[in-house]
């Protein structure tokens, strides 16, 4: 039977798995910067960071997270700049330059070590792209 099978997975999955993330939990999450603080750490040996730590500049918000066609994290879209949605933009930030952060039991937000300069340095998203 498709359903039994499809509720035994679903179960084994959670059950194999309590860590897992919903996107909804991550969008609207802040975008933090590393750029000021970063003292050559190697950000690619498997640093993570287990809550947002004190001298972290918030330079942003996770509008959107982005799937590639194998349902695997792309990226994020981030609005960065501006006030009150008025002279921001939307950039496209490519997840091996990110690390996800707790913020408590249901939220998450992400740390980069770009700078508010270097995101907005960046080609804002058309987002006519996605249609």
């Amino acid at each position: 039977d498709v359903d039994v099978t499809i509720a035994e997975a679903s179960e084994a999955m959670v059950n194999a798995n309590p860590q897992l993330i919903r996107t909804r939990d991550i969008t609207g999450g802040d975008i933090y910067t590393l750029a000021e603080e970063d003292m050559g750490m190697n950000w690619e040996d498997g640093l993570t960071y287990n809550a947002v730590e004190d001298g972290w500049t918030d330079i942003g918000e996770i509008e959107d997270v982005v799937l590639d066609q194998n349902g695997k994290i792309a990226g994020v879209v981030a609005e960065v700049g501006g006030i009150w949605d008025l002279g921001d933009k939307h950039v496209m930030l490519p997840i091996d330059g990110l690390k996800l952060v707790p913020v408590d039991d249901t939220e998450y937000s992400v740390v980069t070590r770009a700078s508010l300069d270097d995101l907005q340095a960046l080609e804002d998203l058309d987002e006519g792209f996605w249609n």
